[in-house]
């Protein structure tokens, strides 16, 4: 199969990094992003991946030509945003194939692309956890400290896509996908859900998310 990486956006929460270097090629344990993410993919089967970049989009082309990371790599670019449906139709103009993954281009993750592939048009989701310290009480009494805590039965949107190829008809030329063609496909019961406990998922907006993706990120990707 083939999935596309939505790595065009500006990673204005990451500067000053991100005045220097786009954010795909941001390190994580020496090792930039996007290269991580490929790893990932390649782990599943998945023969080329089609990169949209839009922001310093020669320096992400002129680090992976040096790469051998052993699949097709294609670009997709942006000469102006297009958020993330008019990403994807743009890029999507590339495959043939039936169906194909997306993924954003902040995620890092061991999820199993095995149980998505079954469900087209279906969104992976994960239990949404607390950014911060639970507090479990009795009586005005705090009886444990509980970080990061897992809250059952709600659950977010991990950022990885399994969709039909008939969908990029319904997308915007600009506009993201998760204000248009998802809430519409949603209200017409067309939107899948696939459900994935105990994995880890860093999404990587602050130096924060760097250095705890870091002291994880062997064992995320093996």
């Amino acid at each position: 199969m083939k999935a596309i990486i939505l790595a065009g956006g500006r990673g204005k929460r990451l500067k000053p990094i991100t005045d220097d270097v786009p954010k795909p090629l941001v390190l994580i344990k020496n090792i930039p992003i996007i290269e991580w993410q490929i790893k990932y993919l390649k782990k599943f089967g998945i023969d080329e991946v089609i990169i949209c970049t839009g922001y310093k989009q020669e320096m992400i082309e002129d680090y992976l030509v040096t790469r051998n990371l052993g699949l097709v790599i294609k670009y997709s670019i942006e000469k102006l945003p297009l958020g993330t449906g008019g990403a994807i139709k743009k890029a999507g103009k590339m495959i043939s194939d039936r169906s194909f993954f997306v993924l954003n281009g902040d995620t890092i993750t061991n999820l199993d692309l095995k149980k998505l592939v079954k469900i087209e048009n279906s969104v992976a989701a994960i239990e949404l956890r607390t950014k911060f310290g639970i507090l479990e009480t009795r009586s005005n009494k705090i009886i444990r400290f509980k970080e990061k805590k897992e809250i059952p039965d709600l659950w977010m949107n991990a950022g990885i896509y399994h969709l039909n190829k008939e969908m990029l008809q319904d997308m915007p030329d600009k506009g993201d996908i998760e204000k248009t063609v998802f809430p519409d496909y949603a209200k017409r019961g067309k939107l899948q859900t696939v459900k994935f406990k105990n994995v880890k998922w860093y999404s990587i907006d602050s130096f924060k998310d760097i250095e705890e993706c870091a002291l994880e990120i062997d064992k995320i990707i093996e």
